[in-house]
């Protein structure tokens, strides 16, 4: 007969014939090739599989259609032997297939119950979590009629029944977060389902959370009431009754240790900075406030402008502190990741098919998941308070550390740090690492007048380090002199004038216009602060609407202030914004921010020498 044959009903119907997939043909040819692996070897006669197929609305033509399917499947499956595979016996069709997924995911359950029975649960577990890696989706996916939709039923809940098991042994073994996840999957299929409902409060009971395990019981309790006008089950009551007691046969054997695994204890932490150096005291208050503490979540907040080294700090915060956080380090970088909340599921272990289909049901498997864990959850460039509210660990051992470049309101509890450039020592060590430290000491005034330029702005010492280590020919005042932006319109722009400006280019796009033109023009007055008066006439806006602009600026960290009524520009943004000012606005519009401003000055130097 050829190499063998693999057929799966697990999942949507296939077949294989070694490691080349059969194509099988119409819906209807697929039907045939299912019900007759469903029949494992007992013949189905051409009535059953067209009242299978077909229902009562079977077509005059039925029987010789039924044949011409079983034909065309026998040619595809064994071209050879047409026969061989799908034989004739008493009046109908039989197929013995010596490799079917569901007679594999059988057998591993009876060999799982006698694993139990022997008092072998982590060989029953073993069996149980391998059986149910066979399904691959809807079983007999593909397949229509009432004879495939009962079997679908019947399948799923047979693979329900094995996630329970399995989580049952996983909750005998001490694998509560795994136990959850698995039961959560049960849970969102079959809400009104109460077994996993049970077997949930006592994983969190065995995880330490009474209280959570209690609102497990609540929670069915009112779904049972509402759906049904029933009240939870005996299994329910006793289980329930049993927490409230503190029944101590409820704790369970002792569970040796076990070795962390990836999925249990996740470290998602990016490698730390070999160049890191400064920030001793941002670094000693984040260390210090990571400390959870009964019911709270200690939740530190670093904000700053783009490139100003946020996730770097964060980063290497997080890998300083990670022994306090035995259970795991999580990273989701929000800038870029569409689902978070599910990235984050799985980090803890939860896999695909056991995420819930609400958010909200995310929301609360995740507060479930994590409360009573020590886990240091790190969510990078954070845009909205709501999204981050809703990643927020349960309590009672986790803390969170948010990067954002601007503060997020509305987020309770949160210490927010403000995160600006190094001061010039840190500086000057942070390019000796880059460079090489006997280029940059023998001429400490160049050095330091570079650092002055660079405000301190560790994405830009970079860059420029990186620059200079490229040419060993130059000099530290060479370097000074031939690095730096080119004048607006130049045909040749420097790469690290690009690499220095993409973080601001990309803050840039969450500007609104308004806000845009006020950063990019008011660049271009003749020194680096500006008022908020002078910035009205150059903007030509009415105080009050320039004040708020150059505040929102502030949040931005594209300015700074100085005093009540005057802003500041760090040279690197400065040199930015007017190159686009130059691009964006035009010389024209440019020019007659230029000339408004000057009148503005003209008329303030009237008024001081008219003692006004």
């Amino acid at each position: 007969m050829g190499e063998r044959l693999r057929f799966e009903v697990l999942g949507p119907v296939r077949a294989w014939r070694g490691d080349d997939e059969i194509e099988l043909g119409s819906p209807q040819q697929r039907a045939i090739l299912a019900i007759l692996l469903l029949q494992v070897g007992t013949p189905a006669s051409p009535d059953q599989l067209i009242a299978a197929i077909w229902g009562g609305a079977a077509p005059r033509a039925a029987i010789g259609m039924v044949r011409s399917y079983v034909s065309r499947l026998r040619r595809v499956l064994d071209p050879g032997h047409p026969a061989a595979v799908i034989e004739s016996m008493g009046g109908g069709y039989a197929l013995r297939a010596e490799d079917l997924d569901l007679t594999e995911f059988q057998r591993r359950l009876g060999v799982a119950r006698e694993a139990r029975r022997a008092g072998d649960v982590p060989a029953a577990a073993t069996e149980l979590r391998t059986a149910l890696g066979l399904w691959h989706g809807t079983p007999l996916a593909g397949v229509n009629g009432d004879y495939a939709e009962f079997e679908r039923t019947r399948l799923g809940q047979l693979r329900l029944t094995a996630i329970e098991d399995l989580a049952a042994a996983d909750i005998e073994s001490g694998r509560h977060v795994e136990a959850a996840a698995g039961l959560a999957e049960v849970i969102a299929e079959q809400p009104l389902r109460e077994r996993p409902r049970e077997l949930l409060m006592l994983a969190l009971y065995r995880s330490g959370r009474q209280a959570d395990a209690l609102a497990v019981f609540e929670q069915v309790r009112r779904l049972l009431s509402d759906e049904l006008g029933l009240d939870p089950g005996p299994d329910l009551r006793e289980m329930q009754r049993r927490i409230l007691v503190s029944d101590p046969a409820l704790v369970g054997p002792a569970v040796p240790a076990q070795a962390a695994t990836p999925s249990r204890n996740p470290t998602q932490l990016p490698p730390d900075v070999p160049d890191f150096v400064g920030r001793d005291e941002p670094r000693s208050r984040m260390a210090d406030a990571l400390t959870p503490s009964g019911a709270s979540v200690p939740v530190i907040g670093v904000e700053g402008l783009a490139g100003v080294g946020k996730t770097t700090l964060a980063v290497h915060v997080g890998h300083a502190v990670a022994a306090g956080f035995p259970d795991g380090q999580l990273f989701v970088d929000l800038g870029v990741a569409t689902e978070p909340l599910a990235e984050l599921l799985r980090g803890i272990g939860v896999p695909d098919t056991g995420l819930p289909e609400s958010f909200s049901e995310r929301v609360a498997l995740w507060r479930t998941l994590t409360t009573g864990r020590r886990l240091l959850v790190v969510l990078d460039d954070a845009r909205d308070a709501e999204q981050v509210r809703r990643l927020l660990p349960g309590s009672g051992g986790s803390a969170v550390v948010i990067t954002a470049r601007q503060r997020l309101y509305g987020l309770a509890y949160v210490h927010w740090l403000k995160l600006g450039g190094l001061d010039e020592d840190d500086s000057v060590a942070l390019l000796e690492r880059i460079i090489g430290a006997d280029r940059v000491r023998p001429e400490p005034a160049d050095i330091r007048e570079m650092v002055r330029r660079t405000a301190g702005l560790p994405q830009v010492l970079q860059v420029l380090g990186t620059r200079i280590a490229s040419r060993p020919g130059w000099t530290i005042a060479e370097a000074k002199r031939r690095l730096g932006r080119p004048d607006p319109g130049s045909e040749v722009l420097p790469p690290e004038c690009g690499a220095i400006e993409r973080p601001y280019a990309s803050v840039m796009e969450q500007l609104s216009p308004a806000q845009a033109r006020a950063f990019r023009l008011l660049s271009l007055a003749d020194g680096p602060d500006i008022s908020s008066a002078a910035a009205s006439a150059a903007l030509d806006l009415p105080l009050g609407d320039t004040t708020a602009l150059l505040e929102s600026l502030v949040d931005m960290h594209l300015l700074e202030p100085v005093g009540l009524d005057r802003y500041h520009y760090h040279e690197p943004l400065r040199e930015f914004a007017r190159s686009r000012a130059f691009a964006d606005d035009g010389p024209e519009a440019s020019q007659a921010a230029l000339t408004r401003l000057v009148r503005f000055h003209r008329a303030e130097e009237g008024r001081l020498r008219a003692g006004v």
